[in-house]
């Protein structure tokens, strides 16, 4: 049985610019997520139908439900301190 080992960073805390660059790579985090979509032929659709290939997050991040743009902004956020974490520096 699989058991999920992320690497622990709950002792990181990120800079005040390293939040700012989370939500910029939420946003791209959701593009290349919709650009695989749209490759693989899903079209927007109200409700997700996997047979149709119809899902209702073919839209800009901007207009994503609250709870979709939370993924995105987590998945976002454990990058830059696992990246941190592990020793690297990001700079602009």
């Amino acid at each position: 049985m699989y058991k999920p080992k992320p690497i622990d960073t709950s002792r990181i805390k990120l800079s005040e610019d390293l939040l700012e660059l989370k939500e910029l790579i939420a946003s791209n985090v959701h593009d290349v997520w919709a650009e695989g979509r749209i490759k693989e032929g899903w079209t927007y659709g109200p409700i997700k139908n996997n047979e149709l290939k119809q899902t209702p997050l073919l839209v800009p991040y901007e207009e994503l439900p609250e709870s979709e743009k939370e993924y995105d902004r987590n998945t976002a956020y454990e990058t830059l301190k696992v990246i941190i974490k592990l020793g690297y520096k990001i700079s602009k």
